[in-house]
């Protein structure tokens, strides 16, 4: 959704240096003078002797606790476990902690809600066998120096026959390389930057990418809202902040739009005053903003104190109940981006609000969404699989095809994409409300 050179490096070498992070991570991550080394994948057994709390349908986020051990197995493309007894791991890597915790706990609950109802429907018949799910989550805490020690821990400890995660995607670029590596398939709910499905055959994602979501963006910024300027202020540090911006100053400047200003912040900074006074000698009619909602708050409420009354635009990163709540009245009027809006009037999505609310409260965002969408797509191709190996479960998920989703009808291209509407949210009246849809082309 950690800077990234994936095009710099290619694929390979992307893959190739992150792996190797990712297993150097894990061999020093050792606790208590723990030796024993972690399993080949395929052998059995769990490292380090640890507690696996994870419990199908209940509880908290299932948190991978034993220590990773000494030593980390050198991957085998397609190896695994085979399923134990009648129970598929699944495993989820998310930011249950830290400065972007909403993202990873409402994916978290939407991958919860799906398990709970495949498992009273009795769960999945892979080639002719019932088995059923066991969650299995652990925290990145939104750093991607973590994902690769995470992902390696739910496939060679926990034995997860499949990856859920991650939102950002400067944390999947650093997970999607070990399940590729290890044979394992993924499917991000929501990482839009198109170098995450690059890094392998066994990477897939449920949402839109950033070539799109700038599109939609521009569009609206053109068509609906009629402006000929903007300004753009956003995350350098970001890899999905840098190819969103991107991808809006292409589209927008296609269809005779301006960028008059471009200004760069790092993720974390708590003063835009210097950027938002430069943008402010350029007159814009409204200023993009693709960052996440930790960052946009501040934006917000600083360009509103300097005056400036213009709307803010972003994408999907301001999903999350924190912005307006931080942000208050000086988010009234923006809009942003995103994969659904709870307040479309479809079935599909008026079934998933209630049943979220009576699980969880609250209204389900769109990370929630993906989540439970991206879980019953994993469940959906499983029941289509030869068998639960990674070849035979990938192979079934890049079959998707018009898959009745919350967020909209899903197919996977053959980028192992998704390719689905957007839609525009404004906040309005103190709360965000659908205000249009973006087709694909």
């Amino acid at each position: 959704m950690a800077q990234v050179h994936a095009r710099r490096l290619g694929v390979g070498g992307w893959m190739r240096v992150v792996a190797a992070a990712g297993m150097m991570a894990v061999a020093g991550a050792g606790l208590g003078g723990c030796e024993e080394k972690e399993p080949a994948p395929g052998t059995g057994g769990a490292a380090g002797g640890g507690t696996n709390t994870g419990a199908p349908t209940e509880g908290g986020a299932n948190r991978a606790v034993a220590p990773a051990g000494e030593g980390v197995a050198t991957p085998t493309p397609g190896a695994g476990a085979p399923p134990s007894g009648d129970t598929i791991v699944i495993g989820h890597y998310g930011s249950l902690t830290g400065s972007e915790a909403t993202f990873g706990k409402s994916t978290d609950n939407g991958i919860k809600l799906a398990v709970k109802e495949v498992n009273e429907r009795g769960g999945v018949t892979v080639a002719g066998k019932k088995y059923q799910i066991r969650l299995v989550s652990d925290d990145t805490e939104g750093k991607p120096e973590k994902a690769g020690t995470v992902v390696t821990k739910l496939i060679t400890r926990d034995k997860a026959k499949a990856i859920l995660g991650e939102v950002a995607s400067s944390v999947s670029l650093q997970g999607a390389p070990v399940c590729q590596e290890y044979g394992v398939p993924m499917i991000t709910p929501s990482s839009t930057n198109p170098d995450v499905t690059a890094v392998g055959d066994m990477i897939f994602r449920v949402c839109f990418i950033d070539p799109f979501q700038g599109y939609a963006g521009a569009k609206f910024a053109r068509e609906d809202l009629k402006v000929s300027k903007v300004a753009i202020l956003f995350d350098q540090s970001s890899a999905y902040s840098v190819g969103l911006k991107d991808e809006f100053n292409s589209n927008f400047s296609k269809m005779g739009g301006r960028i008059v200003s471009e200004q760069a912040y790092t993720k974390g900074a708590s003063d835009f005053n210097a950027q938002l006074t430069r943008i402010r000698e350029e007159a814009p009619e409204a200023i993009f903003i693709p960052g996440y909602y930790s960052d946009v708050a501040n934006i917000a409420l600083q360009s509103r104190k300097l005056g400036m009354m213009m709307p803010l635009l972003g994408g999907d990163g301001w999903d999350s109940e924190e912005l307006a709540k931080n942000a208050g009245a000086a988010i009234e009027g923006c809009f942003y981006s995103n994969h659904y809006a709870p307040d479309q009037p479809t079935e599909e999505i008026q079934t998933f609000v209630a049943k979220y609310k009576a699980d969880f409260g609250g209204v389900p965002d769109g990370l929630a969404a993906l989540g439970y969408d991206a879980a019953n797509i994993l469940f959906d191709a499983m029941g289509r699989a030869k068998s639960a190996s990674g070849a035979d479960l990938r192979d079934a998920i890049a079959a998707t095809k018009d898959f009745k989703a919350v967020t909209g009808t899903i197919t996977i291209n053959e980028q192992r994409d998704a390719v689905k509407p957007a839609v525009i949210v404004e906040h309005k009246g103190g709360k965000w409300v659908f205000r249009s849809a973006v087709t694909p082309e």
